[in-house]
């Protein structure tokens, strides 16, 4: 046990890459499957994408599932809370203080009430507009200039029903929609952050 947390540790250790960048996928470890923990299916898209789906290990000084990833000069550090949403922004500021970053370099990939399912949004800093996860970690990081990749999961018609909605988890129809979904939020996620490792100033 002790050697396995040791080669963890090693295969975590920071290093000094052209540039590194930090993702997140917010939700509530545990319930992997929900609507609200969308944010972390859209995690597990990108480390299948970037050849590093095997590699995800615990990461105790975090609380978290971490995963490192080439791309190009620059490196991912992947990162999935071992929390509960309301909590997931000190796995994140907890992250970013290990690898040396700061707010403007976190991504945080999470579902969106106002958008319907399928619809993506890359929002640059602002408010955590009534979300639980992005008010924790802009609460944590002490910032709100975190790139926030948005995922629709809709909302249904009546208000009461909300809490339901996104901690329930998709049907059979809207699981049909997920694959080519992540597939899309991955695309729009990598090509934003190659541009920004090299220099460019990429739109919204």
């Amino acid at each position: 046990m002790w050697r396995g947390r040791a080669m963890s540790r090693r295969v975590l250790e920071p290093r000094s890459p052209g540039k590194r960048w930090l993702v997140a996928g917010l939700g509530n470890h545990g319930l992997p499957g929900t609507r609200h923990s969308v944010g972390m299916a859209v995690l597990g898209q990108l480390a299948r994408r970037l050849g590093v789906a095997e590699s995800w290990a615990r990461d105790q000084r975090c609380t978290a599932d971490l995963a490192l990833a080439p791309l190009g000069d620059a490196q991912l550090v992947l990162l999935r809370p071992r929390r509960l949403m309301n909590a997931n922004g000190l796995s994140v500021a907890q992250a970013a203080e290990l690898f040396g970053l700061t707010a403007e370099e976190v991504y945080l990939v999470h579902d969106e009430l106002d958008k319907p399912l399928g619809k993506l949004a890359l929002k640059l800093g602002g408010s955590a507009r009534g979300h639980n996860g992005v008010r924790s970690c802009i609460s944590c990081l002490n910032s709100s200039a975190m790139p926030r990749l948005r995922v629709g999961i809709g909302r249904p018609t009546h208000p009461s029903a909300v809490k339901a909605h996104v901690l329930g988890c998709f049907s059979p129809e809207e699981q049909e929609l997920l694959p080519p979904l992540l597939d899309r939020a991955a695309d729009l996620l990598l090509d934003h952050i190659r541009a920004r490792s090299q220099g460019a100033s990429p739109g919204p």
